[in-house]
């Protein structure tokens, strides 16, 4: 069996994030392949992890700047290292290189961290996000790790069409590999709830995520105080894993505004729900929650940054409004008018089945490993600047790493 080793960010939450999801799917296709996967992360375990052992994922604990991890790699001698996100690929991907140099290095951004960051940078301070691109640290870091690397995974086309035009990020290196979701049954489009056996509208995000956070407070303070006024009897329900107090203080019964922290089982909130509010003001990548409220039938209202990614030309399952007045406007008209709704829920099915198809993009994802699998050093020959950047990398961070092991050695 060839093995791959996946050294990750973060333990995968699949119930938490969109992140941890992500990893899932990539792992359930590995598993199908017919991979041994092993598992390693410096992160610490956490109550909503999902439980690999019983996938048949074995499981190693790393520790940061530790040559413990190259006899672990001797050990395992890797077909293939996928690296959940860039800085760990800053952490890991050198030794990866010196010991086990014959590794296909792959890359899951999960999204453009540098964009998120240049976003929430660029609406604090009301400037186009352009302006910011070239002066960006955190962008060179991660355009570099994706030129180390062999292939990166990129969920958007939109994050694809940047690298690509923008930065000039070489299209062999890049693959636009969105969501892999298994299409809906009949029995299951038969299960999900009709309008009338729906109630109020619900926001649902990781806390931990600052947009999340934005978002919840832009309906708290821009949203909800018209909107609740025109829909008198109406809800806003608020989940989300990892509330911080500022968050929770947020709940108030009397202005029908609750906050109720984790869900254990979002598909439950969103079948039981009738519109899902989005007003994501910055961000990257696909927004995890706006897909599964698809899969659950829940038309939605969201701005041009949530959509991103996920409709391109086809109808939003809702509608995509970035003014205020507006986006009341449609909320209020799609939460009362029952057949507007169903059209817009068969909106959010039709996206689901073209756009993130899970058959077409697995077999898409297996042609490509297999392409570069064969040819590797011919693909790694291509990509002088990405040789270049891992020898100045292992150059630096070996005798940093190994300054900082004796440190610890001798503590």
């Amino acid at each position: 069996m060839p093995r791959l080793l996946i050294i990750g960010y973060v333990w995968p939450e699949p119930a938490s994030s969109a992140a941890g999801s992500r990893m899932m799917q990539l792992i359930n296709y590995f598993l199908k392949e017919e991979y041994e996967i092993v598992f390693g992360t410096t992160a610490r375990e956490t109550s909503n992890m999902a439980d690999l052992g019983d996938l048949g994922v074995s499981i190693e604990k790393l520790r940061l700047n530790d040559s413990s991890f190259d006899v672990l790699l001797k050990k395992l001698d890797p077909e293939i290292v996928l690296f959940d996100r860039f800085m760990i690929e800053e952490q890991f991907g050198w030794r990866v290189d010196n010991v086990c140099p014959k590794a296909l290095k792959l890359l899951d951004t999960e999204d453009l961290h540098f964009l998120r960051e240049i976003r929430q940078k660029a609406y604090r301070e009301d400037k186009p996000e352009k302006d910011y691109y070239f002066n960006s640290d955190l962008a060179k870091r991660e355009i570099a790790s994706i030129y180390r690397c062999d292939l990166s995974l990129i969920i958007s086309e939109a994050e694809m069409e940047l690298l690509k035009t923008t930065f000039n990020v070489p299209a062999e290196i890049l693959f636009y590999l969105p969501f892999m979701i298994q299409e809906l049954s009949k029995d299951e489009m038969i299960d999900i709830p009709d309008y009338d056996e729906r109630k109020d509208f619900f926001f649902i995000g990781n806390f931990l995520h600052e947009p999340n956070w934005n978002a919840v407070l832009f309906l708290k303070e821009k949203i909800w105080p018209e909107l609740r006024k025109k829909l008198p009897d109406v809800k806003l329900q608020i989940f989300g894993a990892y509330p911080s107090q500022k968050v929770k203080n947020l709940n108030n019964k009397n202005e029908r505004f609750i906050v109720n922290g984790w869900a254990e089982n979002s598909a439950d909130v969103m079948k039981n729900a009738r519109i899902c509010l989005a007003p994501i003001q910055f961000g990257a990548g696909l927004k995890g929650k706006l897909v599964e409220a698809m899969q659950n039938g829940v038309p939605s209202i969201t701005t041009s940054v949530g959509a991103e990614g996920i409709k391109a030309d086809m109808d939003w399952n809702g509608y995509v409004c970035d003014e205020i007045n507006e986006f009341i406007g449609k909320a209020v008209s799609l939460y009362t008018n029952s057949s507007m709704w169903k059209e817009k829920q068969n909106f959010g099915f039709q996206i689901l089945k073209e756009r993130f198809n899970k058959k077409h993009h697995e077999l898409r994802f297996k042609n490509r490993l297999g392409e570069i699998i064969k040819d590797l050093d011919i693909h790694r020959q291509q990509n002088f600047t990405g040789s270049m950047m891992k020898f100045h990398l292992m150059k630096s961070s070996y005798y940093l790493s190994r300054f900082i092991e004796e440190k610890n050695r001798n503590k």
